[in-house]
């Protein structure tokens, strides 16, 4: 299959800004960029029709237009805004209910477990790869979630039927 190498390369990327997100809390502007821009050659490569092209698109610009103004209300940090996006271009409509249901439950499980640890456990004894999310006071690395849904749901998107 062709395709393969960019699916791995997308699931890949948002394993590397989960990690990212837990450990420093941000997701890096050029990571976004990439999971956007790979979606490009996939479109060509899967040749799934104009209009499916268009729905992927469509979807990733409705996304993009709502995860900003749920930033601009401080919902969202930016690199989630760019995130969310930038994977439901992959995703497409068809497994959208799928991926906010996943993403939705697995944030909410993720900060319920974050508040218990961050009281369980005390600053100095926090493990380095999650210092920053087990700070008190600190946001929640919602990019956990968004690749939990994106990874468990693309192998359902229209690009790869």
């Amino acid at each position: 299959m062709v395709t393969l190498p960019y699916i791995l390369c997308f699931a890949l990327l948002c394993l590397f800004a989960a990690i990212r997100d837990l450990n420093t809390l941000t997701i890096p502007n050029w990571l976004n960029g990439w999971l956007a821009f790979l979606f490009l050659p996939v479109a060509v490569l899967t040749l799934p029709g104009w209009d499916v092209f268009g729905y992927h698109l469509l979807t990733g610009g409705v996304a993009l237009v709502l995860t900003f103004a749920l930033f601009s209300l401080g919902v969202f940090g930016g690199g989630d805004a760019k995130m969310i996006p930038a994977v439901l271009l992959w995703v497409g409509p068809a497994p959208l209910p799928e991926f906010l249901q996943i993403t939705a439950i697995s944030g909410g499980v993720l900060t319920l477990l974050l508040l218990g640890m961050r009281f369980l456990v005390p600053q100095p004894a926090a493990p380095g790869f999650a210092y920053e999310a087990l700070k008190p006071g600190a946001g929640v690395p919602y990019g956990v979630a968004i690749a939990l849904g994106a990874i468990v749901t693309v192998p359902g998107s229209l690009l790869f039927q």
